[in-house]
């Protein structure tokens, strides 16, 4: 009961009671996400693969240069809902500034299991480095479940892809880094990850050595987060670091999991500034 407390986000806010602050959360993604496909130039359910999730939303920055960054938003949901279609709201700040916005789609539970979800993603930004060379320089960013898919991104070893992304910065917003604790608790019914899958599946167990100065890593968690996942976020840091990465620890105070990401819709929001 202790850990399905500990990963049920929705009861450690003080703004809304848990029965309300999740619908809230999809109606303000949703609304954002509409206002950034009204404003921004889009291309819109772009396939990177032959599966039906396999799509990615890419949201152009409004006067793109020749070469121009993306931020790769990777979506929460403990990899069971929300899609990319809830997945732009963060575009309009970052695209008025020349950054391209792409919202990557993946097959959630339990149509989808985590070997393959985490391949989704790495063969999402594949996708992207061979479709637009005009891309320079890859920023990830992911919340809750998507801050885990972010995170087994940067444990890739793409020698098989035979491309590799120039992955510059990674965004991991409320993370899970060791997915054994979810298999004790309701998260896994969808899910069905075996011990082997979990620890397969963790980027606490697969964290390399960094490459000098390639990548800074910012891990952000909410005051409101719950002490597992608080606890989370700074045990993954602080491995990071003794593997050599750039890495900081940002504890975001008077947020909670929901609204530490979706405050990225505002100009003025430290994350966003960051």
């Amino acid at each position: 009961q202790e850990l399905e407390d500990q990963y049920s986000p929705s009861r450690w806010s003080p703004r809304l009671d848990r029965d309300t602050i999740i619908d809230a959360h999809f109606a303000v993604t949703a609304a954002g996400t509409e206002r950034a496909r009204a404003s921004a130039q889009t291309t819109l359910h772009v396939p990177y693969g032959s599966g039906d999730g396999e799509k990615l939303d890419i949201y152009f920055p409004t006067d793109p240069s020749e070469t121009f960054p993306v931020l790769v938003y990777i979506h929460g949901g403990y990899w069971q809902c929300l899609s990319k279609d809830d997945s732009g709201f963060a575009a309009p700040p970052l695209v008025s500034q020349g950054v391209a916005v792409v919202a990557v789609g993946y097959d959630t539970a339990p149509k989808g299991h985590m070997d393959a979800m985490v391949l989704q993603v790495r063969r999402s930004l594949v996708f992207l480095v061979q479709q637009y060379p005009r891309i320079r320089g890859i920023y990830l960013c992911g919340h809750s479940a998507g801050a885990h898919l972010a995170a087994m991104v940067l444990a890739t070893d793409w020698t098989e892809f035979q491309v590799v992304p120039d992955v510059k910065g990674a965004v991991l917003v409320s993370g899970v880094y060791d997915l054994e604790p979810i298999l004790h608790t309701y998260v896994n019914d969808a899910l069905k990850m075996s011990r082997e899958v979990a620890q397969r599946n963790s980027p606490m167990r697969h964290v390399t050595l960094a490459v000098p100065a390639t990548c800074e890593v910012l891990v952000a968690v909410a005051q409101h987060d719950s002490p597992e996942f608080r606890r989370q976020s700074q045990e993954y840091s602080q491995a990071l670091r003794a593997a050599g990465w750039s890495v900081s620890l940002l504890d975001l105070a008077g947020v909670d999991h929901f609204d530490i990401i979706e405050k990225l819709s505002e100009g003025s929001y430290i994350l966003t500034q960051v």
